[in-house]
């Protein structure tokens, strides 16, 4: 069992992050809830290794042969619940993690074509097409594929609900050109429905960009769309692109880009970890524009994908981060072939400020280019699953 808090591993650290701001202000500007209390009793996970074969860098969850039970899908891989048995989606290719990459970059499980069996949304290699394969509704056979779209650029696309109306589109670039967002068509094998964002060769077009988000940050009830570079604010009909770009300075390049709000008045902030780097940070908005760059973490390198979660029985706050082992082979990112670790930040309100503080919960696993966060068994407590050039774990939370 992994203990993120009482084995001999755990490495904690403290920073605060927010300087000159007393404590009662930012207790009027953090209120209880999922930043506190602190729940003071061990936050502990169970690692399973479910393959040590590099099959993909991403996960997607869902109930794939309708059992009630939540299965894990990872590349051509999905492992049923809850022995967590292989079966193929489609041939599984041997790659050498030091040399190659993996055919499956982001993934998600949704049932596309509306049958009632969870499908699978993949995204390889940057730049290349997006496609969607279709469940056999438990027939031992091969997943078949349809295309989404020609050309899925940035290194974190997204599948998010952007419009706000509960419908879930992909963010992403496209042919290195334009960043758009993409919506189904009624005819669920037909590609999908193009809406540019930006203006030609505009931030986060490019098939290698980093760093992409979503999320309400200027409070007019719409959500933008996030780069490093700054972001993009929606129109009223968001279909009637290009939308307004907002130039600011949102840090270095980036995984996923996180929002959430800090009070019930929609006080957000962000949160960013560096893909082929060092850095994890925090983003304060600043009353006269533009946000404040605060640093979290600078030891960890190659923390390729960033995620928020819940955890312990308080449901305290976390970002859920790690090394991405090997992201461009061995010794080509700083840092490379350091421990494989995978982290949580616990955010508190302390009298000293607004701190995280870090937790280490394996050192022999770390992240892909996307994860998921989730409660797999029906406990109420949210379990971490990742797939990388180290193989598929799971961490449930015990």
């Amino acid at each position: 069992m992994v203990d993120a808090k009482n084995n001999g591993s755990v490495e904690i650290t403290r920073r605060s992050l927010i300087q000159g701001v007393a404590a009662s202000t930012l207790a009027a500007i953090l209120p209880m809830g999922p930043f506190g209390p602190r729940d003071h009793r061990a936050v502990s996970f169970r690692k399973t290794v479910l393959d040590k074969r590099f099959i993909a860098e991403s996960v997607a969850i869902g109930d794939v042969n309708r059992d009630g039970k939540l299965d894990i899908i990872a590349g051509n891989v999905w492992y049923e619940a809850p022995h967590w048995t292989p079966h193929e989606i489609a041939a599984v290719l041997q790659v050498d993690p030091a040399t190659a990459y993996s055919n499956c970059f982001n993934s998600w499980a949704v049932d596309l074509n509306h049958d009632g069996w969870i499908d699978q949304i993949v995204i390889g290699m940057p730049g290349e097409k997006a496609i969607w394969r279709e469940n056999p509704r438990n027939i031992n056979a091969p997943w078949r594929e349809h295309p989404i779209w020609r050309s899925a650029c940035n290194e974190s696309p997204l599948f998010v609900d952007l419009l706000g109306n509960g419908k879930r589109v992909l963010v992403m670039g496209y042919d290195d050109t334009y960043l758009a967002w993409f919506e189904p068509l009624k005819d669920p094998y037909a590609e999908w429905i193009c809406h540019n964002v930006s203006e030609r060769n505009g931030p986060s077009s490019n098939r290698y960009s980093h760093g992409l988000g979503v999320g309400d940050i200027n409070g007019d009830g719409r959500n933008e769309i996030l780069t490093k570079d700054g972001y993009y604010v929606s129109p009223p009909d968001p279909r009637s692109g290009p939308w307004t770009f907002v130039k600011t300075d949102l840090g270095p390049d980036c995984a996923q880009m996180q929002v959430f709000n800090v009070n019930r008045n929609s006080r957000t902030i962000l949160a960013t970890s560096s893909a082929h780097d060092r850095g994890v940070w925090w983003f304060e908005p600043l009353k006269g524009g533009g946000f404040q760059r605060h640093l979290i973490d600078d030891t960890i390198s190659q923390t390729h994908a960033l995620a928020i979660g819940k955890f312990g029985r308080s449901r305290s706050l976390n970002l859920v981060t790690g090394k991405r082992f090997w992201a461009h082979g061995p010794g080509r990112d700083n840092g490379a072939s350091e421990p494989a670790l995978l982290v949580r930040y616990e955010l508190l309100q302390t009298p000293r400020g607004l701190e995280w503080e870090r937790h280490v919960i394996d050192e022999d696993s770390g992240i892909g280019t996307q994860f998921a966060i989730q409660d797999l068994n029906g406990n109420g407590l949210a379990d971490i699953i990742v797939a990388n050039k180290k193989g598929v774990f799971l961490f449930e939370q015990v």
